[in-house]
Parts: C-alpha cells; sequence; structure tokens
C-alpha cells in the first residue's frame, strides 16, 4: 500500500488545493472561539458555518465538506447534535475532526470525549494532557483546559490512540506531532504567544477540518499545522504582545504562500516501531 508523502511541498499542496475548493466547514464549537475559528477559516479560504442546533446538524452535515466537533463548552442539548452530526458524517463518509477540549478535567466532559471518539473521527486534536488523558495513559495531569504535559510525552499515548480509534491524532504544543499509529510526524512552527491568546487551539482544529476536506488525514493534519504554525509565527513577529494576535494570524493565513511556508515551518517524518 502507497502512503502519502507527507512534507511541506504537500502541506504547499493541500493548502492550494483548499484555497481553490474553498470547502464548507460545519463547527458545532464553543462559545468563546466562534468567532476566532472563523475569522481564521474565511482567511485561509474556506467557508464557515456555525451549526448546532440538533433539529438541524444533520442536514447541515449532508451539505458540508467537512465537520468539526469541539466540547469546550458542554451541554446535554450540545452533547446529542454532536453525537448525531458525527454518526451522521460517518455514516457519508464525510471527514471530521474531534477536539477533546478539558477532556480529563471531568467525568462527564471525559465520557463525552470517549463516546465521540467511538464514532469514528477522522482525525483527534488535542494538547497533551487531553490526548493522553482520552488514550487512558497514567500522567495525564492537566490544569483545567490546559496541559500540563509536554507534547512530545503523549507521542505515546497518540499512537495506541490512533491504533484503536482509526483516526489521525494530533498532539499540539512547543513542537507538534501528528500519527496515524505507524508513522510520527513532528511539525515544528508557532511562536510562544499562541499560548496566551484565547481560541488558538480551537481555531487550529477549525483550520484541520478544513484541511481534511482537501487531503487524507495524516496529510491533512501535518499541513494545517505547519500553515497555522508558519502563520503564528508571522503574526507574532509583528507584536509586543499577545493582544492583537488573532487579528494578525488572521492576515498572516491570507497572505502566506509556499516560500513562507518553507521559511516558517518544518516536517519530519519517522517509521514506529
Amino acid at each position: 500500500m502507497t502512503h502519502p508523502t507527507v512534507d511541506i511541498q504537500a502541506a504547499a499542496d493541500a493548502l492550494a488545493s483548499l484555497r481553490e475548493r474553498r470547502p464548507l466547514v460545519q463547527n458545532i464549537t464553543n462559545y468563546v472561539v466562534m468567532s476566532v475559528s472563523a475569522n481564521a477559516l474565511l482567511a485561509i479560504g474556506a467557508s464557515p458555518a456555525m451549526v448546532h442546533a440538533r433539529e438541524e446538524v444533520e442536514d447541515f452535515v449532508a451539505i458540508s465538506s467537512s465537520l468539526l466537533i469541539n466540547i469546550g463548552t458542554l451541554s446535554p442539548l450540545w452533547v446529542d447534535a454532536m453525537k448525531l452530526a458525527a454518526a451522521k458524517a460517518s455514516a457519508l463518509g464525510k471527514p471530521w475532526v474531534l477536539d477533546p477540549v478539558g477532556c480529563g478535567a471531568t467525568a462527564y466532559r471525559t465520557g463525552v470525549a470517549a463516546q465521540l471518539a467511538a464514532q469514528r473521527p477522522s482525525i483527534i486534536r488535542g494538547n497533551a494532557s487531553e490526548i493522553m488523558s482520552l488514550a487512558g495513559a497514567a500522567g495525564a495531569g492537566g490544569k483545567g483546559v490546559d496541559s500540563t504535559v509536554g507534547s512530545s510525552d503523549a507521542v505515546s499515548a497518540a499512537s495506541a490512540l490512533a491504533r484503536r480509534s482509526g483516526a489521525v491524532v494530533v498532539v499540539t504544543g512547543a513542537t507538534d506531532y501528528a500519527t496515524d499509529g505507524k508513522t510520527v510526524v513532528a511539525i515544528g512552527g508557532g511562536h510562544e504567544l499562541m499560548t496566551l491568546s484565547t481560541g488558538m487551539g480551537c481555531a487550529l482544529s477549525a483550520v484541520t477540518a478544513a484541511f481534511a476536506a482537501v487531503a487524507p488525514p495524516l496529510v491533512a493534519a501535518s499541513a494545517a499545522l505547519a500553515v497555522y504554525g508558519a502563520a503564528g509565527k508571522l503574526a507574532a513577529s509583528k507584536l509586543r504582545g499577545p493582544g492583537h494576535l488573532a487579528a494578525e494570524l488572521c492576515d498572516a493565513l491570507y497572505v502566506l504562500d509556499a516560500e513562507a511556508l518553507g521559511r516558517h515551518a518544518t516536517i519530519s517524518t519517522r517509521a514506529l516501531a
């Protein structure tokens, strides 16, 4: 079986395809980040829709290119809608991304994340503590929605979760990792200011869903991480603090080209034993 190439050129090609195809990305996401995520999707060339009412989520999945489910602000009605949308996406073969925000913080949140992960997402993206908690690994830690563990410490748990769930699993941190359980891709880029601006990780998940509409999951995840990291690095270079980062990030996503991507992000791969 031939596996898709995962490198900077593949990321640049995926970005070009996204901009050409302008996928419609359905977001069931949290109140805190809706505008940040929508603006990031528009800037990169996708079309966002924030649709979470359970009465229409299945119909909207049917017309969308991809789906994001982000569990940041949970309620029973939203959980019902998330499960309906995930099941519909899986039934239709539509790519969908799960962001298990705060997994491990409470039993309810962890249970919802596990139930959704069982519905065959294409990609699962979280910080190290979230991914380790979802994988059932020891030492996950976590401080609310923040990680207390480095991304490299979660690679083994991410690989195990990928094999069990069938999803590509992404762990974000100082270095980002994506794995399908057979290969691990390490992506360098980004800036420490991105940890100080609300919604940066959630918007990355939305961008990942856009890439999932135009590329296979491992390529999509790696491309999203590289593009977003390069844009974040460019945006932060213009700032003295995090206050205007979201706006500068959108500008950077809008103008990013293959040359800038190659200068500000790195991608390397290794096979798992």
